[in-house]
């Protein structure tokens, strides 16, 4: 399995984190991978020890965002070893990110090798607490040092690892979310599927605004008009009306493929669970709060796992879902998503890649 150059480090950061109080992306493990594009082809990258990266001033993307990113997670398995959750969902990602920003494909499976082996170089860093687990961030970005408005004729590959817990504060408990009124993220042809960074910067202030407010994140809404609904910040949004889960199609282009997104629209078929993705308007949303026929929402996403939300506020009114407790069809999918990925169910979907230490 060990095919990668490896350099060993000296001495371990493992000492260095609070294993108590992981928060999320605070820490981070001992290993990362390294690889370069250069005149048309991917070199063969190796493993080295995480820590400072020299870059020059001029470096491209510190100027014009020419930049990918993904995220994904090793779990540690209770019977030993530990369990990669559908990572060739991750690399196909990447590689469509790559194409709407012009950065040259990435191999899927030299990216899912990576990950491998990076989760055996870093094994000691995986959390055993169900709930936690080892997050991976690979970054890809122009790293041609010069100035002007193109393409970048060199590229740079990063992946390293963060010990985490929840994402929210909130854990499993159930978040608030502000619908956005006043800012917009992204529009039909702009980057809103893809995982770059513009994306997120375009967020920073309306989530800023938000928290403020007491609110976890923010749901937005189209950029045309603010009428449809797209995304929370760092997650997918489903919703339960009438039994059934429905959340925002894939066809506007505004939205990202969520690998946790996709999966329990999987998993709620496989049990039963009807599922919609459709255009859905945010006074569609606001009609079924009033009348009682949507009983839950919760977002997914890596990060995010499964997080219910506990209410939305829109137009100086807050709607409460459930009490604000967790509803049923949430706790479902969080209990069987985590059930395979620390590998306490049967995976019924070939999603898991089981590493052995």
């Amino acid at each position: 399995m060990l095919n990668i150059k490896f350099t060993e480090r000296s001495t371990t950061r493992f000492s260095s984190i609070n294993w108590d109080k992981l928060g999320f992306g605070k820490y981070f493990a001992d290993y990362m991978f390294v690889a370069k594009y250069n005149n048309g082809e991917w070199n063969e990258g190796e493993i080295i020890p995480y820590g400072p990266y020299e870059i020059e001033p001029s470096m491209m993307t510190l100027h014009y965002g020419q930049t990918i990113f993904e995220g994904l997670k090793a779990y540690n398995n209770f019977s030993g070893g530990a369990n990669l959750f559908r990572p060739i969902m991750n690399a196909r990602r990447l590689n469509r990110s790559a194409k709407t920003l012009v950065i040259p494909d990435f191999p899927e499976d030299k990216f899912v090798q990576v990950v491998k082996e990076l989760t055996y170089y870093n094994r000691e860093f995986i959390p055993k607490k169900k709930g936690e687990s080892l997050y991976f961030r690979p970054v890809l970005y122009g790293s041609s040092n010069i100035l002007g408005v193109q393409p970048s004729d060199e590229y740079t590959l990063i992946v390293f690892c963060s010990p985490v817990a929840s994402y929210y504060e909130e854990g499993l408990n159930p978040v608030k979310i502000k619908v956005e009124e006043n800012h917009a993220r992204t529009v039909r042809g702009g980057l809103g599927s893809a995982k770059t960074a513009a994306n997120y910067a375009a967020s920073l202030l309306a989530a800023k605004e938000a928290k403020q407010q007491g609110f976890a994140q923010v749901l937005w809404l189209d950029g045309v008009d603010l009428s449809n609904i797209d995304e929370v910040g760092a997650m997918n949004i489903l919703f339960v009306i009438d039994g059934n889960i429905i959340t925002p199609t894939l066809e506007s282009g505004t939205i990202l493929n969520g690998v946790t997104r996709d999966s329990v629209l999987k998993i709620a078929e496989w049990l039963g669970i009807s599922t919609k993705e459709k255009t859905i308007s945010i006074n569609e949303i606001i009609e079924s709060l009033e009348n009682g026929t949507m009983t839950e929402a919760f977002g997914a996403g890596t990060a995010a796992t499964i997080s219910p939300v506990g209410s939305f506020y829109y137009k100086n009114k807050e709607f409460v879902l459930n009490n604000n407790q967790i509803g049923e069809v949430s706790q479902k999918m969080y209990d069987t998503l985590l059930g395979m990925q620390y590998g306490e169910i049967k995976d019924e979907f070939g999603w898991i890649e089981h590493i052995s230490f």
